[in-house]
């Protein structure tokens, strides 16, 4: 199981990269394998700000379909094209090409709420 000690994690599975004002999120490695093939990544709230815990898009797997959720509050800058061609960059890298969406933070105090690598790696267990 991969879990990146540079990232932070939420207990629904998403992770966080931060440079500067600007979040990076997607689905951790572990989510990706729980849900098995991404088929679909939907998120029609780019532009939108957003609160922490507001579900901002959908990923879609062959057996399910999973909401995603804001780790932070912000607001929706970016979503990463190439999975519309190629969602399964979520399956193969997560962390990496397999990013989905980059957010504007409106208040950084709310990653002090998020799980490091260790807390994420206890909660999965």
């Amino acid at each position: 199981m991969n879990i990146p000690t540079n990232l932070k994690y939420t207990k629904e599975h998403e992770w966080v990269r931060v440079e500067g004002n600007t979040a990076t999120i997607g689905i951790t490695d572990y989510a990706q394998g729980e849900l098995g093939e991404i088929v679909f990544v939907e998120v029609e709230t780019v532009g939108e700000a957003l609160e922490e815990g507001a579900v901002f898009g959908t990923v879609e797997a062959v057996k399910t379909v999973s909401e995603l959720f804001m780790p932070v509050g912000g607001t929706v800058e970016e979503l990463n094209a190439a999975l519309e061609d190629a969602p399964e960059l979520v399956n193969s890298d997560p962390y990496g090409e397999g990013w989905m969406i980059k957010v504007s933070v409106a208040d950084v105090s709310q990653l002090d709420n998020l799980l490091s690598a260790e807390a994420y790696a206890a909660l999965i267990g």
